[in-house]
């Protein structure tokens, strides 16, 4: 029986190595950071003043397919976990801002998933947001879909989306303040009934009748 080590090695050819020289030509300067992760996926990472022009960049590159706009905020919780024992001191807090794939110099980040369905390649997109004033130009007019995204993420992580037609409320009401999908934002159910919760078990019908049977030796009617 041969090893492991006697198996031939075989080498994929990963088109995408071939679409980030491609991006890296296009974007020029405006591309900050790549992970290509060979017959896995691509993450690229561009700069904030060109994000306007970048979705043009990438669709001109065959990238069609909108799937989906998103923000993410790195900074972590200081709530801690929903998982920790309201009976125990709360542990230290993580306070350092520690972003994902391609890095990042900002608490907010916007990521964006689009889809070559001729090469049939994932791309996604990250930039900054900046903290000081979280705005950034709409994709509204390069992909229709990105209309929808834009507006929930307005709603949840207060990013302003300059040139959206139509910035209002999707979930919320009008009057609603703060996002909730910001890691400051104070999840009062968890600090009342940290996850998952203390459970309440009622009893089984079972249980039920056997609290209600009479005690052996009593049939319920008279003493003879």
């Amino acid at each position: 029986m041969s090893s492991s080590d006697d198996l031939p090695v075989v080498v994929v050819d990963d088109p995408r190595a071939a679409v980030l020289d491609q991006l890296r030509d296009r974007l020029g300067d405006a591309l900050v950071d790549a992970v290509h992760k060979p017959g896995d996926d691509l993450w690229i990472r561009v700069r904030t003043e060109d994000w306007a022009s970048v979705g043009e960049t990438l669709k001109s590159a065959g990238f069609h397919y909108f799937c989906f706009l998103s923000a993410i905020d790195w900074l972590p919780s200081p709530y801690g976990k929903g998982e920790d024992d309201p009976t125990e001191p709360p542990p230290e807090r993580q306070t350092e801002v520690r972003p994902g794939y391609c890095g990042g110099e900002t608490r907010l980040q916007l990521l964006v998933r689009l889809t070559d369905l001729d090469r049939h390649l994932g791309l996604t997109v990250k930039v900054d947001v900046p903290d000081d004033e979280p705005e950034m130009p709409t994709w509204t007019g390069v992909f229709a879909g990105a209309g929808w995204h834009e507006r929930e993420t307005w709603e949840m992580f207060g990013i302003q989306f300059l040139g959206h037609p139509d910035l209002r409320h999707l979930y919320l009401p009008t009057d609603f303040e703060r996002f909730p999908l910001r890691k400051d934002f104070p999840l009062l159910s968890r600090m009342v009934k940290p996850w998952p919760g203390i459970v309440d078990v009622e009893p089984m019908p079972a249980e039920l009748d056997e609290d209600a049977a009479p005690a052996d030796g009593a049939d319920g009617g008279d003493a003879g």
